[in-house]
């Protein structure tokens, strides 16, 4: 009997077009299970089966990133977090806040922040990011 998280995960994967595999809804649970940004070792380290190498992993990633349904996030000690795309608009994702003493990161769903205006002729802005350090109210 499916879990209710793969056969949500089977129709996210169906809606987008892409191949219903093994590790695309594995990778897509864990994301569901978990509603955060999480990097490419920290999906690993959640997945179920311990076949998936990092490179299966890692295009599985990109592979939902190209058609929407995962985006990155940003980039922390040098890891890309990944986090789904449902939560946020093409050109703007919600703020996150990450602990500077735990390492913790939350999604700041409830948060509106306005695009940037004001640059100077020439840049363009694609996606506007936000993503906030300090202390978490554990650590505060």
């Amino acid at each position: 009997m499916k879990s209710h998280l793969e056969s949500q995960a089977r129709k996210m994967l169906k809606a987008a077009k892409l191949y219903r595999t093994e590790c695309r809804t594995a990778t897509l649970k864990v994301l569901l299970k978990i509603s955060k940004p999480l990097s490419q070792g920290q999906i690993a380290l959640r997945l179920d089966k311990s076949h998936f190498n990092k490179a299966t992993i890692y295009r599985t990633l990109e592979s939902f990133c190209e058609v929407g349904l995962v985006h990155k996030v940003f980039v922390h000690k040098r890891a890309v977090h990944f986090e789904l795309a449902d939560r946020c608009t093409a050109a703007q994702c919600h703020p996150h806040f990450t602990c500077k003493s735990c390492g913790a990161t939350r999604c700041l769903t409830g948060l509106s922040v306005p695009i940037v205006e004001g640059l100077k002729e020439g840049f363009v802005i694609h996606r506007q990011q936000i993503r906030l350090e300090g202390l978490c109210p554990l650590c505060a």
